[in-house]
């Protein structure tokens, strides 16, 4: 295929992957209707920095070491899943009752920044994917680590822009999300949601 023949069909197959429900789908939703725009965005931006750092290992070969060796893998799987645990028990547990207030949104923006990372990161199964997929769409002799960067930002971007339809998707239901109890039901929902993921990555094999 040509260059253009690799980047089109890369776009589509990433489209398919970034619309596909799953994990980060969850929390975007979770975290713009609970607690607003501004930390929803921050969610984002830390799902996607989380990407970067996979496309980074795989690009300079620390990908490849999760794709063979099964104590990578292994450790990292149990801690993405301990660490999916801990903030599905937290939700589910202790729901918030009311919307973030712009203080705490100051105040805890970081946290999901690090959040919205941490899921990404912990998850051997992002890198592994990427150790699999990106090089089926390099064309052959072209440079490895600019079209691996590449091929992630086209990944980034598209996930930006569906992520940027779901905070916007929560804006015209502000009324309803407000609710106590709508607030309550979204953070336990979300949290069986991590939990069901977390069981699910813990189980996973290669």
């Amino acid at each position: 295929m040509s260059i253009a023949d690799n980047l089109l069909a890369f776009t589509l197959a990433a489209t398919l992957l970034t619309l596909t429900p799953g994990l980060d789908t969850a929390l975007v939703l979770r975290t713009a209707a609970v607690e607003g725009k501004q930390q929803a965005v921050r969610a984002v931006l830390g799902i996607n920095l989380g990407c970067l750092i996979w496309g980074a290992a795989v690009a300079f070969g620390l990908g490849a070491l999760v794709a063979v060796s099964e104590l990578a893998f292994s450790v990292l799987k149990y801690c993405g899943a301990a660490y999916l645990c801990w903030l599905g028990a937290n939700m589910l547990v202790r729901p918030r009752s009311r919307m973030a207030s712009t203080t705490d949104e100051r105040g805890q923006g970081g946290n999901w920044l690090l959040k919205g990372m941490l899921g990404n990161v912990l998850n051997p199964k992002v890198g592994i994917f990427y150790v699999s997929f990106l090089p089926q769409f390099i064309p052959e002799g072209q440079p490895l680590i600019a079209w691996t960067f590449g091929l992630v930002g086209i990944h980034v971007l598209l996930s930006l822009i569906w992520s940027a339809v779901l905070i916007g998707a929560t804006r015209p239901l502000a009324e309803i999300l407000r609710r106590e109890q709508v607030i309550r039901w979204m953070d336990r929902t979300t949290g069986v949601i991590f939990l069901l993921f977390a069981a699910r990555l813990a189980l996973s094999r290669r």
